[in-house]
């Protein structure tokens, strides 16, 4: 079993699609980062997050489930329950920040996720790889010398893929993905989600806040949905600094106002690449093969592209 709390870094991604030209190679080095990304253990990355809360003097409540809201004049009480335990707390806003994007609407692709992990001979080093293929992305992310897959096909056969023998799973992968990462020799944790873009159409209720997945879900191409959900945060943190009241609707339209742009650009990108980058139209695959051929080419427009995707409407070339 491979576990690891440390997080690894992704020195370059390598794209490419199946049976047709063009390639290209994103690196941290061209972008002026440290690194392009990193994967870590969701559970790492939520106790990451908890040691600095405490560290902070924040009050944690964990393990507890939230109940409807009561909203007042200046504040909401909300009630909790909490191992059996009712409890009940008077705050002046709430992040919605966990779940997917409830009360949205949606865009189901027709495809759903392979989830898993793999090891690989050689071990994963900081390289990613994300290969398009006629039903869909298929990336893989260097985890503690191993891969993580997010693999997109078709339901019914990424029910299969997911339900399959492991040789068969292995010898799948292998065909779809080329010899580039190495040669597979397992996979565990196999699981299949659905895809589908959710978007709310207002960040805001009275004294209420959405960001991240809780505001918008993305397709998994690109690897945006955290990022975006960092810069939600990230905003909404600014905009609170100096706030008197952080549930003020002033306050919020101000944070509303400042992801409007990033959210909309990194939703419809994300989007575009999801339906451009599937199918196998011989004209499609050719004008792909030619997009990709063209940013390998174009160091600054690499450079831009890795930056935008990184940080937004803040990145600079």
């Amino acid at each position: 079993m491979i576990a690891s709390n440390a997080a690894t870094p992704i020195a370059a991604i390598h794209v490419s699609q199946a049976n047709g030209f063009g390639r290209t190679q994103l690196s941290a080095a061209d972008a002026g980062v440290p690194a392009l990304g990193y994967v870590v253990e969701y559970g790492a990355l939520c106790d990451a997050i908890g040691a600095r809360l405490q560290a902070s003097g924040a009050e944690v409540i964990s393990g507890a489930r939230a109940l409807s809201p009561d909203l007042r004049v200046d504040a909401i009480e909300l009630e909790f329950e909490r191992g059996g335990t009712p409890g009940k707390i008077r705050v002046r806003c709430i992040a919605h920040a966990e779940g997917r994007a409830e009360d949205a609407r949606e865009k189901r692709y027709g495809y759903d996720a392979v989830t898993g992990l793999a090891t690989v001979e050689p071990s994963a080093r900081a390289t990613a790889f994300e290969r398009f293929t006629a039903e869909g992305p298929l990336a893989l992310l260097p985890m503690a010398g191993a891969y993580a897959i997010v693999w997109s096909a078709r339901p019914e056969r990424a029910a299969a893929l997911a339900a399959c023998a492991e040789e068969e799973f292995l010898a799948q992968l292998a065909l779809a993905m080329g010899t580039r990462a190495g040669s597979f020799r397992s996979v565990r944790a196999r699981a299949v989600q659905p895809l589908a873009l959710r978007v709310r159409d207002s960040r805001l209720t009275p004294r209420q806040v959405f960001v991240g997945n809780a505001a918008q879900t993305l397709h998994p191409v690109a690897g945006q949905g955290l990022n975006l959900g960092l810069r939600d945060a990230w905003d909404l943190a600014a905009v609170w600094q100096d706030a008197a009241d952080p549930g003020a609707p002033a306050v919020l339209r101000r944070f509303a106002a400042a992801r409007r742009w990033d959210a909309g650009a990194t939703i419809r990108v994300t989007d575009l690449l999801a339906s451009a980058y599937t199918g196998s139209n011989p004209l499609a695959a050719a004008a792909r093969g030619a997009a990709m051929t063209a940013l390998d080419l174009l160091p600054p427009v690499r450079k831009f592209f890795a930056r935008r995707m990184i940080f937004g409407d803040s990145a600079i070339p």
